[in-house]
């Protein structure tokens, strides 16, 4: 049987599964198997929390899918964070930072990262605070790892809270103008 793969723009509010054996969570959460009927077997590669949005790949390919989540693709978000961010806190998170991981302290990896302009993204279904609760700035953060809630732990450890984050790319595949629940068949992700 041949594999099949899907690029999706994970919305905000979703959970980067397709179903759960947990009733009372099947009661109170959205899965993305709402958004478009995946065949069996298809899994996420790799995961977006509920509250974050944009790029997620998926996949039939369990070799695949490993080989995306176990080597050092490079994952691209776009990061509005709370107040002007400084250079000082640019350098940090680019050098890497101290995180908690499960408990543990954990060293971010260095990674690469840059103010940018306000990107040109589609409005989240869920309002963010606005312009009278103080400044914002936008940051794009690529990195190579994938720890739970990295990005956002690691823009609070600079003291610049995550407010809104879009995961534009993975290796080389980008957002490209989908909006929010928009899925695509490809013939191959990588």
């Amino acid at each position: 049987m041949e594999q099949q793969h899907f690029i999706l723009f994970k919305p905000y509010g979703y959970i980067s599964q397709l179903n759960s054996n947990d009733d009372r969570q099947l009661r109170k959460k959205k899965f993305i198997n709402e958004l478009y009927d995946f065949p069996s077997g298809t899994m996420p590669v790799g995961r977006l929390d509920e509250k974050s949005e944009g790029l997620l790949l998926l996949t039939t390919d369990g070799k695949l899918c490993n080989t995306i989540n176990s080597s050092s693709f490079e994952k691209e978000y776009y990061v509005q964070v709370d107040g002007e961010i400084t250079e000082k806190a640019i350098e940090q998170l680019s050098r890497g930072v101290p995180i908690g991981i499960h408990g543990k302290k954990y060293q971010t990896k260095p990674c690469k990262v840059k103010k940018i302009a306000p990107p040109s993204l589609p409005e989240r279904s869920k309002k963010i605070r606005d312009a009278r609760h103080g400044p914002t700035s936008w940051i794009s953060v690529t990195i190579t790892e994938g720890k739970y809630r990295q990005v956002r732990k690691m823009t609070s450890a600079v003291d610049f809270p995550t407010l809104r984050l879009v995961r534009i790319r993975i290796g080389n595949i980008f957002l490209n103008g989908l909006k929010p629940g928009d899925t695509i068949p490809v013939n191959k992700l990588v």
